[in-house]
């Protein structure tokens, strides 16, 4: 079986893995310069900052079993369990920056990265139920399935000529938007142990200090805003954000200023509906839809569609 997998973030590298080990032939394909999609990590001089997701629980024995081969081979270790209060569930960071555990699930997958899918549509040759992920610079990659582990609404685009009937449902899934600060700092800020601040005011969804945290070598914040802030900040302009953005987690900076300050934004974040199953498969099983919105908006999440997507093709 010929898979195109589009979307190499942790759902769709998770996919592609259960495929090769089923024999398949699998091109992952992702418009960004590497794997990850959430799993982000940046570099800003000398520092290392997670601006995707900033952590990840488990409560599945699938994704127990991914972690504990994290663990084992030093890719994760535990953050804390909590941030204003312990509850006792552990929650797991990788010192290596949230894009290593990407990286290691790409190695010896064909992932092609800065390639963007354009189209996707069937075959038109007569007698070929395949499919053709179409590239913005027309190379066409033949499939007999193809998995879509993007946000819905860009899924929905790219699949615009695939005559496949959605459930009306699936089609209003809409994102809350996040937009974040990135900032390197002269000196470590004043957030208390362990370095993550939940939901501190209405404005913030999450602080951290990625030093505290055992990312970075140097002092660096990732502050990410409100869905509802980010709603309504998302069209200013970036400097101005970065100064509101600033001005919001000024409390928690103490003496500390800031040397340098990125602005990143997350256009569709955080589902904010859930399809009730762990992926969808357009009738005929050769088209999987996949990815936080149908398991959950949490890596234990993306991954288990994964698994999910993988299982409804070979099973």
């Amino acid at each position: 079986m010929r898979v195109v997998v589009v979307g190499a973030g942790i759902c769709g590298l998770v996919a592609a893995r259960q495929l090769v080990a089923a024999n398949a032939e699998v091109v992952v394909v992702d418009k960004g310069r590497s794997p990850g999609g959430r799993l982000a990590t940046r570099r800003i001089g000398d520092a290392t900052l997670d601006h995707g997701a900033q952590f990840f629980t488990v409560r599945t024995p699938a994704f127990q079993r991914q972690v504990d081969d994290w663990t084992d081979r030093g890719l994760v270790s535990v953050w804390s369990h909590g941030f204003d209060s312990g509850d006792g569930h552990p929650r797991h960071m990788a010192p290596g920056g949230m894009t290593s555990l990407a990286k290691d699930l790409a190695v010896d997958l064909d992932v092609r990265c800065s390639t963007m899918a354009f189209t996707i549509r069937p075959s038109t040759m007569p007698g070929d139920d395949g499919w053709h992920v179409v590239i913005d610079d027309g190379t066409v990659h033949e499939a007999d399935a193809v998995i879509v582990t993007t946000p819905i609404p860009q899924a929905f685009a790219l699949l615009a000529d695939s005559h496949i009937d959605f459930p009306d449902s699936l089609m209003r899934t809409d994102y809350d938007r996040t937009i974040a600060l990135l900032a390197t700092l002269d000196r470590a800020p004043q957030i208390p142990a362990p370095g993550g601040l939940q939901g501190p005011t209405p404005d913030l969804s999450f602080v951290a200090d990625n030093m505290a945290k055992g990312v970075s070598t140097t002092p660096a914040i990732t502050v990410n805003a409100s869905a509802a802030w980010s709603e309504a900040h998302w069209d200013d302009e970036l400097d101005a954000l970065r100064a509101a953005l600033t001005d919001l987690v000024s409390p928690w900076l103490g003496e500390a200023a800031i040397v340098e300050a990125q602005v990143k934004k997350w256009r569709f974040a955080t589902p904010r509906t859930l399809w009730p199953d762990p992926c969808w498969v357009a009738e005929g099983g050769r088209v999987v839809l996949a990815g936080d919105a149908f398991d959950g908006p949490r890596v234990e999440g993306a991954h288990n569609s994964g698994l999910a997507a993988a299982h409804a093709l070979v099973d």
